[in-house]
């Protein structure tokens, strides 16, 4: 595949890709190529500089690469604060949650798993929760 500049006589300037280079030539030959207009058949290519990998695309990479490292560190800081700080409850987050919410005793900090659904009726009953992305261990 192959992307050309082109130009109609009107003076519109479009893009355009054909499977190779010698398909423009071929279609221009048998009067097949028109405008994005629709008035005029006269296309005619443009100059058009190639695609080249700079040394900018390598920077931008590694850029890239190091915000998720330190995205990846930060995610990582956080879990191991609140397994430090929280009680892990697990898949009974949302009872364990309403329980603290409504009874207010036993007040502490937790953490742990919700459904989607779960988490939508928490919010609705107006508990205050928090959801962070969970690092996996290995990952760090």
């Amino acid at each position: 595949m192959i992307k050309y500049q082109l130009k109609c006589e009107c003076g519109k300037e479009f893009e355009s890709w054909f499977s190779c280079s010698k398909e423009f030539d071929r279609l221009e030959k048998k009067n097949l190529l028109s405008c994005i207009c629709g008035v005029s058949k006269k296309i005619s290519k443009q100059i058009m500089s190639p695609q080249v990998v700079s040394s900018k695309k390598e920077t931008n990479d590694n850029q890239q690469k190091k915000i998720f490292q330190n995205v990846q560190k930060k995610l990582t800081e956080l879990r191991k604060y609140v397994e430090k700080n929280a009680e892990y409850v697990g898949d009974n987050f949302a009872s364990e949650v309403r329980s603290i919410h409504y009874d207010k005793k036993n007040v502490r900090n937790i953490y742990g798993k919700t459904s989607l659904e779960e988490h939508k009726e928490l919010i609705e009953e107006g508990i205050e929760i928090n959801s962070i992305p969970w690092v996996d261990k290995t990952d760090s």
